[in-house]
């Protein structure tokens, strides 16, 4: 880090992030934490959408012409994916080859905890990024908690059939909750010393889907069950509502998580935020699905 940096850690004033997806489920979030805790924050979205104590900014992964801007002034950058995008690396690398350009010297990446370094996807970005910048670091956070409230397909279910439909059996999640996957990445880009390695966040406990359906009839008094489907039950009904192989590739992590591959939890909320990562049921108490 050079002495001239605007970094928080070197001259006691915040920053500059570049918070792409600032109008996300963790971007927002990302953004109003950063913006409380007194750091400035250009809140970058396809229509510049106003984001409260943030500077909106147009940005579009598929039009370069905008990326010049939106990297004007920030120093550090929350990556977040362009969606459904098989081949992210083909545009994500030119622009983080401009940020490190124009002075960006931390970034932190938002992936999954069934992607690893070198894997499918953003894997690719992952594997790149440690020879791209000094400081970095790639959260692959597990399941949202957020799928079963606001407007995911698993929210809409339970609120118009009272059901969740997955391939998953009696598999288990370490369903996280996204103000913590936030809570992390302020930390990420803010404290000192970046962290230079992966974060696989989780919840506080592992929960099949059964378990799912079971709080939430339990907080919500509406009666909820998983309807368990075949991997071939879950393709289809998926390949109604996007293509084929993007179809296949969601029911194949759910038959992932049936054969146990994120029956798993972690201490890295805890370690980085020095409180627990929050509960599913407290998630349900503070925000009905």
């Amino acid at each position: 880090m050079t002495t001239t940096s605007t970094s928080a850690s070197t001259t006691g004033t915040p920053g500059t992030t570049l918070v792409i997806g600032a109008t996300g489920t963790t971007g927002s979030r990302t953004a109003a934490r950063l913006t409380a805790a007194g750091y400035r924050v250009k809140a970058a979205s396809r229509h510049a959408t106003p984001v409260p104590g943030a500077q909106p900014v147009r940005f579009d992964w598929y039009d370069a012409a905008t990326h010049a801007a939106a990297l004007d002034g920030a120093d550090r950058v929350y990556l977040i994916p362009p969606l459904g995008d098989p081949d992210p690396a083909a545009v994500m690398l030119p622009f983080l080859r401009q940020a490190r350009t124009v002075g960006v010297h931390r970034a932190v990446l938002l992936s999954s905890s069934a992607i690893p370094e070198g894997g499918p996807a953003v894997g690719t970005v992952h594997r790149a990024l440690p020879g791209l910048f000094d400081q970095w670091a790639v959260l692959r956070p597990s399941w949202f908690m957020q799928n079963f409230t606001g407007t995911h397909a698993h929210a809409v279910s339970i609120r118009e059939d009272g059901i969740i439909a997955t391939a998953t059996g009696t598999g288990r999640v370490g369903f996280v909750d996204a103000e913590d996957i936030a809570a992390v990445a302020v930390h990420a880009l803010t404290d000192e010393h970046a962290p230079n390695t992966d974060l696989v966040l989780t919840g506080p406990e592992a929960l099949s889907y059964d378990d799912i359906a079971t709080i939430t009839t339990e907080v919500t008094g509406r009666p909820v069950a998983h309807r368990p489907l075949s991997y071939e039950q879950m393709r289809d009904r998926l390949a109604a509502l996007m293509p084929l192989e993007f179809a296949s590739m969601l029911a194949g992590l759910d038959r992932a998580i049936a054969e146990g591959a994120e029956d798993r939890v972690t201490d890295t909320v805890q370690r980085l935020t020095g409180r627990p990562a929050r509960t599913f049921r407290a998630l349900l108490e503070r925000q009905r699905p």
